[in-house]
């Protein structure tokens, strides 16, 4: 079920006054909020890995593979590689410089 459509039911039982439409209100709120739960991990996990990604990083460009094989030691649990590489394009691309290629590399910007 959509985020919109559990906000909307929400919003129509507001005004409800009764036991079942507390535990519904009650159901749903956890269920809105599980998703910001696993969001706000997800971003601290992202603050954790990134000073140790950025900092295995020098002028001279290294590979995701390379780059990966340096830091996984270091990287918080379940900070897998797909993590990073989505990071470095997504997150972190202002601290990053890419070389396109077959293989793209990356070095501090």
């Amino acid at each position: 079920m959509k985020k919109v459509t559990l906000y909307t039911i929400l919003s129509l039982i507001a005004t409800i006054d009764t036991p079942e439409a507390e535990e519904v209100r009650a159901e749903l709120n956890a269920e809105l909020n599980k998703g910001a739960e696993k969001a706000e991990a997800n971003r601290t996990l992202y603050e954790q890995a990134k000073d140790i990604v950025l900092g295995a990083l020098s002028d001279t460009p290294v590979t995701l593979a390379e780059l990966y094989e340096e830091v996984k030691a270091e990287l918080p649990e379940g900070f897998t590689r797909n993590k990073v590489q989505y990071a470095l394009g997504h997150y972190w691309e202002s601290e990053v410089k890419v070389t396109k290629g077959k293989v793209n590399a990356y070095s501090k910007a």
